[in-house]
């Protein structure tokens, strides 16, 4: 009878971790990082067995090994990969959006000042003496300096804010990184096969997503749990050893990200940070050719306004002022100043303005500089979108693994309350018999 009792009682006991287990999924079904666990049993070693040699027919009960975890390392590490290149290519993005909104029309107006200009140059060739006329050609001179400024100051605006992000996310990395030693603390002391194991094993996991999505990471793992955490490619320590090394950014002065871990510098490929720099160099690369475009713009316009005489027969003087987007203003002149004149006749420096118009002009050369920029975008939008949809293939793939079915532990849960039944009708019978026997005696 002791042996039907420990049956029954090894019974009780395994299925009530069971129905726990099953319970902690149910709860846990939406919850962020959580893998499926189930309880691993086996038959429990008899008085006449061993754990090398089992008998054919001798039930002795059941035993409970521990909590597993499904997870299925190829499937985690492939979307860890792919969800770093989403985010790069999400960040990128995201800031190429905000670069071709600050130098469209509709954000500084550059194109339309560009347009009335010569659109008001023409008109003065019809009547030049027209003081309406020349005001709106001063007006658009004026736009066009305008937009310029506000151009570059959006574009330095986003120059600090892609600083800003990059060191927002570097701190929050450096963080998880800390966070990630203290998960390997407790992994080391944990009891193989414990819910409290398996909760770290969770949170580590869901450390090692975060830090794949900000940037290349490489962990291997040792057989309690914990990990050691290298830069992708480089192979700079992170974590391990019980030691943590923190990463830095470093902005140049002209908004360009750089990297570093110890000192060293560090390659980031992959992740937010990567998407960052890379839109980092995009901005910088802007504001160059903004400041090229912008002093190109005024040397020629000058040149081209300069070559003519103005109401009083003064030569022309120069439109536009300054060395960069920022700095560019037009100068301040009265109507009679316009140069509409010069030595073919009252109009005839206007008409030559006219001239300018073609494949090389100021208006079609921006035209151009907004079609690049938008075709940047274009392909940025693309590489987003493809690596997005790899990422949420491997996510799936994951998830098909990992994810909680919650038909799947209803089937589970009644299983094995039956079961829990089963284990405590054996225990009631074998007190049933035990009191017969004890009666007759």
């Amino acid at each position: 009878m002791s042996d039907l009792l420990g049956i029954g009682y090894s019974g009780l006991k395994a299925y009530s971790r069971a129905l726990s287990t099953i319970g902690d999924n149910i709860a846990n079904a939406q919850t962020p990082g959580y893998a499926r666990r189930r309880l691993d049993m086996m038959e429990s070693v008899s008085g006449n067995d061993s754990v090398f040699y089992r008998g054919s027919v001798n039930p002795s009960g059941v035993e409970i090994r521990g909590v597993n975890r499904s997870v299925d390392a190829w499937l985690i590490e492939d979307s860890r990969l792919s969800g770093g290149d989403s985010e790069r290519a999400a960040t990128k993005l995201g800031w190429l959006g905000k670069v071709e909104g600050a130098l469209s029309d509709e954000s500084n107006g550059i194109k339309t000042g560009l347009t009335n200009l010569f659109t008001t140059a023409d008109q003065l060739t019809a009547d030049p003496a027209n003081r309406t006329l020349r005001s709106q050609f001063l007006q658009s001179a004026d736009d066009i300096a305008s937009g310029f400024r506000t151009a570059a100051s959006q574009l330095d605006k986003m120059s600090d804010g892609v600083e800003g992000a990059a060191a927002s996310t570097v701190e929050d990395f450096n963080a998880n990184l800390n966070a990630l030693e203290q998960i390997n603390i407790g992994l080391r002391k944990a009891r193989p096969g414990s819910t409290n194991q398996a909760s770290l094993l969770d949170e580590r996991d869901r450390l090692l997503d975060k830090l794949s999505s900000q940037a290349g990471v490489s962990a291997t793992f040792e057989n309690n749990g914990s990990v050691t955490l290298r830069a992708a490619g480089s192979g700079d320590l992170l974590v391990g050893g019980g030691a943590v090394n923190p990463i830095a950014v470093t902005a140049a002065p002209d908004g360009r990200l750089s990297y570093s871990v110890g000192g060293s510098p560090l390659t980031i490929a992959t992740g937010s940070l990567a998407g960052l720099s890379e839109a980092a160099n995009h901005v910088a690369d802007q504001r160059a050719g903004l400041d090229t475009m912008a002093t190109s713009f005024a040397a020629q316009l000058n040149a081209a306004h300069q070559a003519g005489t103005d109401a009083n027969g003064n030569p022309g003087a120069p439109l536009f002022t300054g060395t960069s987007a920022a700095t560019l203003t037009a100068s301040a002149l009265a109507p009679e100043q316009v140069a509409a004149a010069n030595a073919s006749g009252s109009n005839g420096n206007m008409l030559a303005l006219g001239t300018l118009r073609g494949a090389g002009d100021p208006e079609a050369r921006w035209s151009g500089h907004l079609a690049t920029q938008a075709q940047s975008t274009a392909s940025a939008r693309a590489q987003d979108a493809a690596a997005m949809t790899r990422a949420d293939a491997a996510a799936a793939a994951r998830d098909g693994v990992s994810e909680v079915d919650l038909d799947k532990e209803a089937a589970e849960l009644l299983r094995f309350q039956q079961a829990y039944q089963a284990a405590a009708r054996t225990i009631q019978v074998a007190r049933e018999t035990m009191q017969t026997l004890l009666s007759s005696i």
